[in-house]
């Protein structure tokens, strides 16, 4: 049995049967079968059952959003939130997806010759929990559109959501066999992958797993695009809008508990401005409330799991023996549930965990710069490469930035790193290959065929 837990009380929620192989081949194969049909639809009817889809999200927005605070504890303004970009997500591509798609016509010597982009297959998403919703539905939303069915396997503690998601196709329309979701424990994905009837790999988690995944899809020759970790830096230049970089990088560290793989980690000042900037950003991280995720005055509800929030003390603690200075929190709280305070550290050095590894909760490190130079130096001084920013009044200056010196998939000037579904999103390095979101993504598992006649 799998088992989610309430992380906001401690309590279970529900248990669920974990699939058999039998009962796994039977799904792969019945959505190979269903496969078949959709393929050969049009657009215009794929973009109907996914406008149904958004619909369905949007009709339901409070009880999905109940459900993703209760499963892995996002306050629920922002539970809300994720429900509505889900629905944006699907609005955008049932508008976008035939144009993005559209046969190619390239000029040579041949008759008539293009490029066509043919749907693969069944297409596994191995998905996390901290966006349980978001983190599916950027994925499986571009790959129906192009033609291919779908299979997820969601993490264990939002087994709910996982499910939740397959209703919502269903009830929008889509073949019943179409998307499923798998319910199953992490040692049975590797021959899930290696299933004849899955043709690629996304995956969206830590970069082991994707490590794995990547090793596991590549002995049978099969396409993946991984999404991993980040420590993403922040630049604060002596030029900056000091008050409102410190509400962006706040707010960008907070997010979700401080549980997002693009979410501000390392802040990196000039010193000019620097002890201006701390103080500042002492005073955001001190006026937020955590507390009942459930509470809409909640900025803060627990970690997902409390071996998470475990883990994440872990690395302050190891922070502060190589040096680092706790200002702020950095104290397991007499609270039930997996909470963890707003954390700030300094004199975070090189080898400090803080520094070189990735702290998923809400703990923000501050590391003074000499100059410029430096900073930028201190930000690519890193194992990761999903997202960066700058805050400076030049905008020039931080595009500049941004497009040359950062080290990064995902670059912005004055806020703080989103994904949008206009945009492509993805890293470098340790943090991922491949592209989601914008023509990028939905291009990604698809056959990019050669049509050639004389």
């Amino acid at each position: 049995m799998m088992t989610s837990i309430n992380p906001a009380t401690g309590e279970e929620i529900q248990a669920y049967h974990e699939m058999n192989s039998e009962e796994i081949n039977n799904i792969l194969i019945c959505a190979d079968k269903s496969f078949d049909f959709w393929k050969e639809t049009s657009f215009s009817y794929r973009s109907e059952k996914l406008k149904a889809a958004g619909a369905v999200l949007r009709k339901n927005r409070e009880e999905l959003s109940r459900l993703m605070t209760t499963e892995m504890g996002k306050p629920i303004l922002q539970s809300r939130s994720e429900i509505d970009k889900c629905a944006w997500v699907c609005d955008f591509y049932a508008e976008n997806s035939e144009k993005y798609l559209l046969d190619e016509k390239v000029e040579t010597d041949a008759g008539n010759s293009f490029i066509s982009y043919r749907p693969l297959g069944v297409i596994l998403a191995i998905m996390p929990w901290n966006f349980p919703f978001w983190q599916v539905f950027r994925s499986a939303v571009p790959n129906l559109m192009a033609g291919n069915a779908g299979v997820l396997k969601h993490s264990s503690n939002v087994t709910g959501c996982g499910l939740a998601i397959e209703r919502i196709f269903r009830e929008a329309g889509f073949p019943e066999e179409l998307f499923r979701t798998l319910v199953v424990p992490s040692n049975k994905v590797e021959a899930i992958i290696k299933h004849d009837k899955i043709k690629a790999v996304t995956l969206t988690g830590s970069v082991p797993a994707g490590k794995a995944v990547a090793s596991a899809a590549g002995a049978v020759l099969k396409k993946t695009v991984l999404e991993l970790g980040g420590s993403d830096p922040y630049i604060i230049l002596e030029d900056a809008d000091l008050e409102t970089a410190a509400g962006l990088c706040v707010n960008s560290r907070l997010l979700n508990g401080g549980q997002s793989c693009i979410a501000a980690k390392r802040f990196l000042i000039v010193e000019q401005v620097y002890d201006k900037f701390e103080q500042l950003f002492i005073a955001k991280m001190k006026s937020k409330i955590m507390g009942d995720p459930m509470k809409e005055e909640t900025n803060i509800g627990p970690q997902a799991r409390t071996d998470l929030r475990n883990e994440l003390h872990d690395q302050v603690l190891r922070s502060v023996v190589c040096g680092a200075k706790v200002l702020l929190g950095g104290k397991v709280p007499d609270l039930k549930g997996a909470y963890y305070p707003p954390t700030v550290l300094v004199n975070v050095f090189p080898d400090s965990p803080a520094y070189k590894e990735e702290l998923f909760g809400p703990v923000a490190a501050l590391i003074k710069a000499k100059d410029e130079a430096d900073a930028i130096r201190i930000a690519n001084d890193t194992v990761f490469g999903l997202g960066a920013a700058v805050f400076t009044r030049d905008t020039s200056r931080g595009e500049k930035i941004a497009r040359e010196k950062l080290v990064a998939g995902n670059c912005f000037v004055n806020d703080f790193v989103k994904s949008d579904p206009r945009l492509p999103f993805g890293g470098v390095k340790e943090s991922g290959y491949g592209r989601e979101l914008s023509v990028f993504g939905i291009r990604e598992f698809v056959n990019i065929k050669t049509v050639y006649r004389k």
